[in-house]
């Protein structure tokens, strides 16, 4: 179970307008839950905490019991030392590597046989197998999302975060790799949050859907009741 209660101020003395506040307080056990909400509300920032790529101001997260964070206690993990896979919305694939390569990057602790038995489950979970050995710079948009999501589960991570990860494909691959997540997710048991500006995505996908805005959690509940328009939402927010 991921627990997080945190706040992060930014600061805009740089820009205009007031400080920005992150303030969120909620669990997520073995579903899969949508952050969702207008541009700019916190969506990615909450999972770059989760990560240690960004550091909170105070407050806690910890995942099955280990803390990530705690400024009560001066415990903050570096991102390495974190259970946690990262599925950026550019992907962040390594243009020098392969897909095998990329995809085993994570695994350096483990000896010859131990990765190439872990790269061969996530090939065929993924149906990556045909793709290995070819350079990532020569493979499609819905490919190297495929290798992006096997790579951040190489590690057997306690929870998967995923930053709008299917943005820049067009419908047909967007259906298909929301397929293979739903089915990744029913196989590894593990929670999995995902940001999206998809209503569509949110409500295929989602057990439960966190809606943000301006900073604040404004509701959590099963997606259907929680995406529908609503007054409490900052009135540049369009619903799709």
């Amino acid at each position: 179970m991921l627990e997080v209660s945190f706040t992060k101020t930014f600061d805009r003395s740089h820009l205009e307008g007031p400080a920005f506040q992150l303030d969120v307080s909620f669990r997520v056990d073995r579903e899969l839950v949508v952050l969702f909400g207008p541009s700019g509300c916190g969506k990615s920032s909450l999972l770059s905490a989760i990560a240690g790529l960004l550091s909170p101001d105070r407050g806690n997260i910890s995942l099955d019991g280990l803390p990530l964070f705690d400024s009560q206690r001066a415990i903050e993990l570096p991102p390495h030392r974190r259970p946690v896979g990262y599925v950026f919305q550019s992907y962040a694939l390594f243009p020098h590597l392969n897909v095998a390569e990329n995809i085993a990057f994570p695994l350096d602790g483990l000896n010859r046989r131990q990765r190439q038995q872990r790269l061969g489950e996530l090939a065929a979970w993924l149906h990556l197998e045909p793709l290995l050995d070819r350079p990532v710079t020569q493979i499609s948009g819905g490919q190297a999302q495929r290798v992006a999501i096997a790579r951040a589960l190489a590690a057997n991570p306690k929870i998967l975060l995923l930053d709008e990860p299917f943005s820049a494909l067009d419908d047909a691959l967007r259906s298909d790799l929301r397929k293979t997540l739903k089915r990744l997710q029913r196989q590894l048991e593990i929670p999995m949050l995902l940001v999206t500006h998809s209503r569509g995505e949110a409500l295929e996908l989602g057990d439960r859907s966190v809606l943000l805005d301006n900073g604040a959690i404004v509701e959590i509940d099963r997606p259907d009741r929680v995406l529908v328009p609503s007054r409490h939402l900052s009135s540049h927010f369009a619903w799709g």
